[in-house]
């Protein structure tokens, strides 16, 4: 994969420091702001209780308030935890939401979610594999316009999407399903390493997700590989690193608690450990160029977490990215004329 003309996105899990409400409202905002930037796409992923996990159960509700107030990015699901769901109703919703939406939507799905989270709706974390599989299957068959079920098929149909699925996966198994299935392969913004490589870089872990992906991938289907990466660009370093210290600090031990080795405590540390491309244009067209997954993939998707700056300077780093970053590495020709989104 050679051309470095990459699909833009912007992701966010709606993490800013105010109340559901508001949230919301912020997140459309910078929503369509990225549109007007000319960013690709934009998604969301869905949390269940937790507010400082994200917040939002239901990515298709909050969705279809952005695609009436955008009229050309791709909207997409970062992840629907689809263990938690059930699967004609997903195959539903994103029927009617596709159909709404102008035919905009990217079905991301995965086994991921809280422990606690299966907890609450019955299940067994450990059977998360499983059950996404056999939801999985359920929802290519609906979404085909199989029988569902005492003779019933999807309505609206939705047999567009089946090649707008993405698998979301830390694995190399994973990545080998996503293939064999001709699915797209989303690429998580950071991982654990192991306790035997604990200085690994993200490209080493992911460079063999893709080479499984691509090695399964049937004859003819096009690749859709999608990494998200944390980047917060600021028009000066100093702005950049003082909100990158508060954020990453904060988040430092849950990472930590969830398999991340974290050497040192120093902020430079925190940014090399928790995989943080963050500084002015110069910094993180520097940094980003040194991950050599990107040079692979065919979307990236750029998220402020776990930075997490105040919403005017998410605003910028997204006029930013696309002005100077993106274009610096040949993903994005600097935009013109900003595609103006009208509220209706």
């Amino acid at each position: 994969m050679t051309d470095n003309r990459k699909r833009l996105g912007f992701f966010t899990r709606l993490l800013d420091d105010v109340g559901p409400a508001e949230r919301y409202r912020l997140a459309a905002q910078q929503i369509i702001k990225a549109e007007e930037q000319g960013f690709d796409s934009a998604w969301v992923a869905q949390h269940h209780f937790s507010h400082d996990e994200g917040g939002l159960p239901s990515p298709f509700v909050f969705l279809s308030h952005v695609a009436a107030r955008t009229h050309s990015i791709r909207l997409g699901t970062g992840i629907v935890t689809l263990p938690l769901e059930a699967p004609l109703r997903v195959a539903e919703d994103a029927a009617v939401f596709d159909l709404l939406s102008g035919g905009r939507l990217e079905l991301g799905v995965g086994s991921g979610g809280t422990p606690s989270s299966f907890t609450a709706f019955g299940l067994d974390s450990a059977q998360r594999g499983s059950i996404h599989g056999a939801n999985l299957a359920t929802v290519r068959e609906a979404l085909a316009g199989d029988d569902v079920g005492g003779g019933n098929q999807l309505y609206p149909e939705g047999k567009s999407l089946l090649n707008r699925i993405w698998q979301a996966t830390f694995s190399v198994e994973g990545g080998h399903r996503a293939g064999a299935a001709g699915d797209g392969l989303m690429l998580s913004r950071t991982q654990p390493r192991s306790k035997d490589n604990p200085h690994a870089t993200l490209a080493e872990l992911q460079n063999p997700i893709i080479d499984a992906y691509l090695a399964a991938l049937p004859s003819g289907v096009e690749p859709r590989i999608l990494a998200s990466r944390t980047l917060f660009v600021a028009d000066d370093r100093a702005t950049a690193l003082e909100w990158a210290d508060i954020g990453l600090r904060r988040v430092a031990g849950k990472f930590a608690a969830s398999g991340h080795v974290l050497t040192g405590d120093r902020l430079d540390d925190l940014i090399r450990n928790l995989d943080t491309h963050v500084g002015d244009a110069q910094d993180v067209i520097a940094s980003l160029a040194e991950d050599s997954t990107l040079d692979r993939v065919s979307d990236i998707s750029f998220q402020v977490h776990s930075v997490d700056p105040p919403h005017a300077l998410i605003l910028r780093s997204l006029e930013l990215i696309a002005s100077e970053v993106a274009p610096a590495l040949g993903w994005r020709d600097k935009p013109t004329t900003p595609r103006i989104a009208i509220a209706r």
